[in-house]
């Protein structure tokens, strides 16, 4: 672990992440609230989650993007788009024009600008780091996602009931503003090129943009990758659902801070998964992942039916768990046995077709809520885990998945060069 810090580039990227998922987390919880808040109306938070989960599932798009720019300078200039965007926020409250239609246009372009970042720092990391420091790597990065959200998602609730949506909106351009800098430090390596990479420069032809984009898909629903896809679909469809709702379900049981406390419990489930990876990495993964997910699931219609709320809280955090293990054991293993010129595209791919039912699941959990109630949209979101379990005991290839450590990309049927 120390090794880690001593590599300069792996702690400016990690602290970059850090201080701007900060401000993310506050953003999240103010942008959620206040569409709530001005609407009453749980069909706008449904609405409002659709859009800031879209661009999730349009992640594709940047991947073959990502592999041919400056990671650097796409890091740069996503926090500097996301600045812009966040400061219009309070300054159209200051001028008095605010209202639900333009948070529903804000919200979707500020999202979709970060679906460049995130397979950027993915690619960056298997750069600056050996093979057998990326598990720790990934920890690490679990750690500054969802231990930032952790903390700063009750923090944001309390904040929203205390002194309001828009102190959050600013404090959040400061970080990205911050981040910039930090990434403007960056100096990684230039990685590997192929020979048309070479001869275009940094100009990409919409001729090769499709060959590359094609080739992603290509590797993806040729291997065993596309396998997960099924389950994480329905997985992800319930989860947007609860996206949606959570707002809802959370001001019956208290208000913005309870709001709040939900999110962070969520964080903490995900953060303890991720810190329990490396003991997980001990288990064959396919029949690990089956048995987490039924006890999430079951965690989830706990948090649901309890009436009271700090053991709700408490049996949601505890659902998440399973989340935040698989995310850091798969990530690594894909880190492993993708080639880097193709991880970037390989890894939007996945992510985006898994992403693409989170939108959709929140327009329809916003719908169900406003007609027949929150806690019942709620407690039906935690079915997604067990359709995970379901899909992978009936799949025999992922059943059997060996420990993370045992992998190869034979594993994973990926016929790929390191070189093409």
């Amino acid at each position: 672990m120390n090794t880690l810090w001593k590599k300069k580039n792996f702690t400016i990227l990690f602290f970059g992440r850090m201080i701007t998922n900060m401000g993310d987390s506050l953003y999240y919880v103010a942008a959620m609230w206040l569409v709530y808040q001005l609407s009453k109306d749980p069909l706008y938070s449904g609405i409002a989650g659709f859009l800031m989960l879209l661009p999730m599932s349009l992640q594709f798009v940047a991947g073959p993007l990502v592999d041919r720019w400056s990671i650097k300078r796409t890091l740069v200039a996503t926090q500097i788009f996301q600045l812009i965007l966040i400061s219009l926020i309070p300054i159209s409250y200051g001028f008095g024009f605010l209202n639900v239609p333009l948070l529903l246009i804000i919200i979707p372009l500020a999202a979709f600008i970060e679906q460049f970042a995130y397979p950027s720092e993915t690619k960056a990391l298997p750069m600056i780091l050996n093979k057998e420091e990326l598990v720790k790597g990934n920890s690490w990065f679990s750690f500054a996602y969802k231990g930032i959200d952790m903390a700063f998602n009750a923090l944001g609730g309390w904040l929203v009931a205390t002194i309001g949506a828009m102190a959050l909106f600013v404090t959040d351009a400061v970080t990205f503003a911050i981040t910039a800098c930090l990434f403007g430090l960056l100096s990684l390596p230039v990685g590997h090129k192929r020979s048309k990479e070479i001869k275009t420069g940094a100009r990409t032809s919409i001729k090769d943009y499709f060959a590359d984009l094609s080739e992603g898909f290509s590797i993806v629903f040729h291997s065993l990758l596309a396998a997960f896809l099924l389950g994480s679909i329905i997985c992800n469809f319930a989860l947007g659902a609860s996206t949606a709702v959570l707002p809802s379900f959370s001001n019956q049981r208290g208000g913005a801070d309870i709001y709040g406390l939900y999110l962070a419990s969520e964080s903490i489930g995900v953060l303890l998964g991720s810190f329990l990876s490396s003991w997980a990495g001990k288990f064959r993964v396919g029949y690990f992942t089956i048995v987490s997910f039924i006890i999430g699931a079951g965690c989830w219609l706990l948090a649901a039916l309890v009436p009271w709320t700090v053991p709700s809280i408490a049996f949601f955090g505890l659902a998440w768990i399973p989340i935040g293990a698989s995310n850091v054991l798969l990530g690594a293993v894909k880190q492993s046995v993708v080639p880097i010129h193709l991880l970037a595209r390989v890894s939007s791919v996945t992510y985006s077709m898994s992403a693409v039912a989170m939108p959709i699941g929140s327009l329809l959990g916003g719908y169900y809520a406003s007609t027949f109630g929150s806690p019942i949209v709620f407690a039906l979101a935690g079915s997604g885990f067990l359709v995970i379990a379901i899909v992978w005991w009936s799949h025999s290839k992922l059943r059997q998945l060996p420990p993370s450590t045992a992998m190869t990309p034979s594993t994973f049927h990926l016929d790929v060069a390191e070189n093409e």
